[in-house]
């Protein structure tokens, strides 16, 4: 076992410089789990970097890889390690890096956890993403039963999760969404659900917490927060990336609202503990489209071209 499928690409460029071709299979290291990889999902980060948007993140050196979390079963374990065996089925997310689309990866055990018994792996590939979910709506808005929350991007990976989780916390949920996604998200729970086309800022109400995945009009929107109202983004505005970087770092240290913004990096835990959801049915994958690693530049391109409901997955194996 020398060398694995992955996807790849020689340049900075739309969807089309994406190509399969051939990587060595990553040498297993201490403390390290070899995973084979039977689906991984595309997330919004992957587009940016690979147009280029984020070069000085990733810099200049080629071919570059894509795919952030994963699902699979693992193949080889370090002997220093205990717990998991070869065969266990397994999801996670790469720390800090790209590369899932690919037919193994190599992680430490705090970076996955059990995948879901009740589902799939193609259809657990959707999920390990909704950590940024619990972290965003837990930890960093510490949501109530009984509070307000609006989820802008409902009907996306990140969106489609925090709807269901909002209401698995208690939380009134207004989901902001696609004309054609609105009955969508109210079966995901949303107890509202208003198209971003026909509804902006000044048409909606108050709000205690507002989790925003799509990065623009944060000024706008924190102005909707009720006293002690909390606004956690998971992005920020790329055509803009000066004023939209500068207003969240402001907006942490002056007056009231703060915008808490971070990005995930999910480990065991919270991986364990969205199991735990999905295992009880009080989160439900939500799968756009399955596409075979040889089309992962439509994959890229359908979610570029919006109107996502849930995830697009790879499927690897």
């Amino acid at each position: 076992m020398n060398d694995m499928r992955a996807a790849l690409y020689d340049r900075y460029g739309p969807p089309d410089v994406l190509y399969v071709g051939k990587v060595p299979v990553p040498a297993l290291q201490r403390g390290q789990v070899l995973v084979r990889v039977h689906a991984a999902s595309v997330n919004g980060g992957e587009l940016h970097g690979r147009a280029g948007r984020v070069r000085l993140v990733t810099g200049r050196t080629f071919p570059q890889r894509t795919g952030l979390d994963f699902a699979g079963e693992v193949a080889e374990v370090d002997p220093a390690i205990t717990g998991l065996r070869p065969g266990d089925r397994v999801w996670g997310v790469l720390p800090r890096t790209f590369g899932s689309a690919a037919e193994y990866v190599a992680v430490r055990p705090r970076n996955l956890s059990y995948a879901p018994e009740n589902i799939g792996l193609v259809e657990a590939a959707s999920l390990p993403v909704g950590t940024t979910a619990i972290t965003a709506l837990r930890a960093k808005a510490r949501l109530k039963a009984g509070e307000r929350l609006l989820v802008r991007g409902a009907a996306g990976g990140v969106g489609s999760i925090a709807v269901q989780l909002g209401k698995v916390m208690g939380a009134h949920v207004t989901a902001l969404a696609g004309s054609k996604n609105l009955d969508f998200v109210r079966d995901l729970g949303a107890d509202e659900a208003h198209s971003y086309a026909t509804t902006g800022p000044s048409d909606l109400g108050r709000f205690d917490v507002i989790m925003d995945t799509v990065g623009t009009e944060h000024r706008a929107f924190r102005r909707l927060l009720a006293p002690g109202g909390r606004m956690v983004s998971i992005a920020f505005d790329l055509d803009h990336i000066a004023a939209s970087l500068g207003y969240l770092l402001a907006s942490t240290v002056h007056g009231p609202g703060r915008v808490r913004f971070f990005s995930g990096n999910p480990q065991h835990d919270l991986l364990a503990e969205l199991a735990g959801h999905v295992e009880s049915g009080a989160i439900r994958p939500v799968v756009d489209t399955v596409h075979p690693l040889s089309g992962i530049a439509d994959a890229h391109r359908a979610l570029e071209a919006g109107g996502v409901r849930g995830k697009h997955v790879i499927q690897v194996v």
